[in-house]
């Protein structure tokens, strides 16, 4: 039998991303979040919440546009900065020597070093209480060269994400290879159906 945990947020795997913005003065700013996941196909569109006090809530309201950032297990220790200290009182740029890009197509930057990037147009905006979630149309995905396959595709075995694990305060890697998505349940269709399962 099952334990019960309560109501809490517990999902796993929670992705660790980076919100870039810039604020009211033309300043970029960055910071770490983990409530972000896709929620669209058609079109392209990734949610992200963050709560009302944050620095980069006011930005993404101002600009209209953000970036996520998908870090490498390699930054942890700057990714975990980032979500520690408020762009109101540091230049989190200055202090990591990180480098902000300029995007072509929002009014966000996306991060150098971080090997892919979403370029997001605020698309809606839905208030939750603590929290606002912020759904960005993807106008552009970049992606470091090394992290892709040669197909063009990402590699998460050479992305190595971040996951957050909420109930523990921890970051885990993901990138062990499991199986083939739409090919390794085919098999359960080709077994003949057991008599005793109802």
């Amino acid at each position: 039998m099952k334990k019960s945990l309560g109501a809490q947020t517990l999902l796993h795997p929670t992705p660790v991303v980076v919100v870039g913005t810039y604020d009211a003065a033309g300043r970029p700013n960055a910071m770490t979040a983990a409530w972000a996941g896709i929620c669209c196909s058609q079109p392209p569109c990734v949610g992200v919440a963050l709560r009302r006090a944050t620095y980069t809530h006011e930005n993404v309201i101002n600009r209209r546009a953000f970036t996520l950032g998908v870090p490498s297990r390699d930054q942890v220790r700057v990714v975990d900065y980032l979500g520690l200290v408020s762009g109101r009182d540091v230049d989190k740029f200055r202090v990591t020597g990180l480098t902000p890009v300029r995007s072509l197509l929002v009014d966000a930057p996306y991060i150098e070093e971080f090997p892919l990037a979403l370029e997001c147009r605020l698309y809606r905006t839905l208030e939750l209480g603590l929290h606002t979630l912020f759904v960005g149309e993807i106008m552009d995905v970049k992606a470091d060269p090394g992290i892709l396959d040669e197909e063009g595709r990402t590699d998460p075995e050479r992305l190595k994400p971040l996951s957050f694990a909420p109930d523990s305060q921890a970051y885990y890697a993901l990138n062990d290879f499991v199986a083939r998505a739409f090919e390794v349940g085919r098999e359960i269709t080709l077994q003949p159906p057991d008599p005793h399962v109802a």
